[in-house]
């Protein structure tokens, strides 16, 4: 791996001030260069460069790292992985389900867990109206699953007590989260600064008001 791509993920981490070894810092990078490869085949991402893998989906997955509770964590419509399985690098000792209703995605993540030695790590093909496992989750989190709303529509049941569900956003999403159903409780909204990346996020944290 080119030592510039190196850098940007040290100097990225370093900015979110997250302390990563370098064994967890070229897994990170090696997980990039895996997903280009099927990139080419399989349009896992609309990202091509691989330069720009780095801010625009490592650090951007790990922007979210602090208000992540396990431990036990899904991720929803996981697609290429994204929070998913950096976040799962970086927290070895939770688990981590990364669902996804596509075939080809969850067989890219089956590769990729594999290729990383992700033990923390399962790859679950269903629907999440459909998933009801025998544990519920400390966190669900989602980067592109439609509104907050149907997300918690679909996924709620999911959450277990005392859980959150951490949505990640672009611009402030007024529009959403006037929506969001009556029982449920945003507790936390907050602007991210992504190294390297211009674009606006942020993060909104939910909980259901039963458990408050």
């Amino acid at each position: 791996m080119p030592a510039a791509l190196r850098q940007s993920l040290a100097e990225g981490l370093q900015r979110l001030d997250l302390r990563l070894d370098r064994g967890d810092q070229q897994r990170l990078l090696r997980y990039l260069a895996v997903l280009e490869k099927w990139n080419r085949a399989y349009n896992l991402t609309a990202v091509r460069d691989i330069a720009q893998m780095i801010p625009r989906h490592l650090l951007d997955s790990l922007a979210v790292l602090p208000y992540i509770k396990g431990p036990q964590v899904l991720d929803i419509g996981s697609g290429a992985g994204f929070p998913g399985i950096p976040l799962a690098v970086a927290l070895p000792a939770w688990r981590f389900v990364l669902l996804d209703s596509n075939a080809k995605k969850t067989r890219f993540l089956v590769h990729a867990v594999a290729e990383l030695a992700l033990n923390n790590v399962t790859v679950v093909h269903k629907r999440v109206e459909q998933f009801h496992p025998a544990e519920k989750f400390d966190t669900l989190v989602s980067r592109a699953f439609a509104t907050i709303a149907d997300m918690l529509v679909a996924a709620g049941h999911l959450c277990a007590a005392g859980g959150s569900i951490v949505a990640m956003k672009g611009v402030y999403p007024d529009a959403e989260l006037a929506a969001i159903p009556g029982e449920y409780k945003v507790s936390t909204v907050q602007a991210l600064l992504v190294p390297g990346l211009e674009a606006a996020r942020h993060v909104v944290v939910i909980t259901p008001r039963s458990v408050q």
